[in-house]
């Protein structure tokens, strides 16, 4: 898988999730935050990442840095996927599916973030399993993985698009 510069983009950040983590010992309780952020460009690249932190701010900052460091390339049509796909991740499960021009971005919360910032404008979405945003916004990056155009299959079959598309 080729390296992503995180340095070349326009990156936006949008933090999904923040829970707090406790860890019970000897003296009592110790506190601590779980960031998950989501970080995309709105034109192709996105990229999920995690941070735990005693303070919130610490937690989103190391999470952007993890996002930075996982960054991934969406192949778009137009305004929307190249074809349906089912990503799986733990007990989450998103269903994506292409769309019209002018159809919006219809999915939830965790899922809705990282199409966003992906730069899907048009897709229709469907979470099938957990509602747990970690694992949701996991499957949908698995989902997104998955989806190729119809050139690089060409090109990885050597044929032409005209011979794939029939």
């Amino acid at each position: 898988m080729l390296k992503i510069d995180a340095s070349t983009l326009d990156l936006k950040e949008k933090v999904v999730n923040i829970g707090r983590v406790t860890k019970v010992v000897k003296g009592g309780r110790n506190f601590r935050f779980s960031a998950l952020v989501v970080i995309g460009d709105e034109n192709g690249y996105v990229g999920v990442g995690s941070g735990k932190a005693a303070e919130v701010p610490d937690a989103i900052r190391k999470g952007i840095e993890d996002a930075k460091k996982n960054l991934m390339r969406v192949p778009l049509v137009g305004t929307t996927i190249p074809h349906e796909a089912i990503g799986i991740y733990g007990a989450g499960q998103v269903l994506l599916k292409p769309a019209a021009e002018g159809t919006g971005v219809i999915a939830g919360g965790p899922v809705r973030a990282v199409l966003e910032l992906a730069g899907v404008r048009d897709i229709r979405t469907k979470s099938l399993g957990s509602s747990n945003p970690t694992n949701m916004v996991r499957a949908t990056i698995e989902g997104l993985s998955q989806l190729h155009t119809a050139e690089e299959i060409a090109r990885l079959r050597g044929k032409s698009t005209e011979e794939i598309l029939g």
